[in-house]
């Protein structure tokens, strides 16, 4: 069984296509879906389904910390523009 640690390794060593394949089948298969991880480490690919529930339970973490205001907000420059 691997350790924390080494988990942790496998969540970043993800390259930026595999984040975005990772969001668009997390988007498609939902907490409902059977076999989640396994579905979503194949439009991965290169991961296992492990990998892919410890990397989304390290994105919920990260998202606890910042609504809890653990994590404060970048400051950005203005650019002179409002949106």
């Amino acid at each position: 069984m691997a350790s924390s640690s080494s988990s942790r390794n496998y969540s970043s060593s993800w390259t930026p296509m595999q984040n975005k394949q990772f969001e668009r089948a997390l988007a498609v298969y939902d907490k409902d879906t059977p076999d989640r991880w396994q579905n979503i480490a194949r439009a991965v690919g290169g991961k296992t389904a492990e990998e892919v529930k410890r990397h989304y339970e390290i994105l919920v973490e990260d998202l606890k910390h910042i609504e809890s205001g653990k994590v404060p907000f970048p400051k950005y420059k203005s650019n002179g523009h409002s949106f």
